[in-house]
């Protein structure tokens, strides 16, 4: 697929939708309830929390996000693993023969690294794409929110 990945219609809703483009009516939009992944490591399983809830508050985090979102608590898990070992042991080891090789913890965390940033990423929390983010109040087209406007 080329060009831009689309952008979530919870996303735009959230930024303001700025180019008033109309939003798509047929995109799917599932449950908002979220459970954490029984196959989460305990490490990963902690961190859930610190990124669950705020994307929850904001209404980014669906059923459907909860795969992608324990993937990107397990590549936390492992970077932060790797980054304490990097501390204790350093970024340089002895290797097998008695000469000084990199750690392979820092390959581990710099993949983990690379993996934690593409995440970020899809769900909207660098430091660029929270720069675009404005507190707007979505537009509320459904039945329900018509009929209680109503009465």
């Amino acid at each position: 697929m080329r060009g831009r990945k689309p952008i979530p219609t919870a996303l735009k809703l959230v930024r303001g939708n700025p180019g008033k483009r109309p939003l798509p009516k047929t995109e799917p939009r599932p449950e908002l309830a979220v459970l954490v992944p029984d196959w989460l490591s305990p490490a990963a399983r902690k961190h859930w929390p610190t990124i669950a809830d705020p994307l929850r508050a904001a209404g980014l985090l669906t059923a459907l996000d909860t795969t992608a979102l324990g993937l990107y608590c397990e590549a936390f898990a492992r970077w932060q693993y790797a980054n304490e070992q990097i501390v204790k042991l350093g970024p340089v080891v002895e290797g097998a023969a008695g000469y000084s090789v990199k750690s392979p913890f820092v390959t581990i965390a710099n993949t983990a690294y690379e993996q934690l940033t593409r995440m970020l990423v899809e769900f909207g929390m660098t430091p660029s794409s929270r720069s675009r983010v404005t507190a707007t109040k979505p537009d509320d087209t459904s039945p329900y929110a018509q009929f209680v406007k109503k009465t």
